[in-house]
C-alpha cells in the first residue's frame, strides 16, 4: 500500500538522515574510506536480500547514496520505511 505524503512525513521524522516524497526516499552516507564504503553496502545486500526488498544504490568513492521506492507499487510504502530504518541501523 503506498504511503501518503503526510505519512512520508510522519516516518522520515524518526528518520531524519532521509528525505523525499511519494515517489522516493533517499539518503547518502560519507564512509571513512572506500573500503569502508563497500563494506557497508555489502551489509546492506544482505539485509535487502533477506528481506526482499533492494534499494538503488549509487556509489561514488566514499560517498553512497541509497534510494528506495517500491516500484512494483509506484512509489513509497512501509517496506521502504522499514529498510531505511534497516539501513540506519548498518551504519551506526
Amino acid at each position: 500500500m503506498l504511503l501518503d505524503a503526510a505519512a512520508i512525513a510522519a516516518a522520515l521524522e524518526d528518520l531524519p538522515e532521509w528525505s523525499g516524497d511519494t515517489d522516493a526516499i533517499s539518503r547518502t552516507v560519507e564512509a571513512a574510506s572506500f573500503p569502508a564504503a563497500i563494506a557497508l553496502v555489502n551489509a546492506v545486500a544482505e539485509a535487502a536480500e533477506a528481506a526482499d526488498h533492494h534499494p538503488d544504490i549509487d556509489i561514488r568513492w566514499r560517498t553512497v547514496t541509497f534510494v528506495l521506492s517500491t516500484h512494483s507499487a509506484g512509489g513509497v510504502t512501509s517496506k521502504d520505511i522499514a529498510m531505511a530504518a534497516k539501513i540506519n541501523e548498518l551504519t551506526s
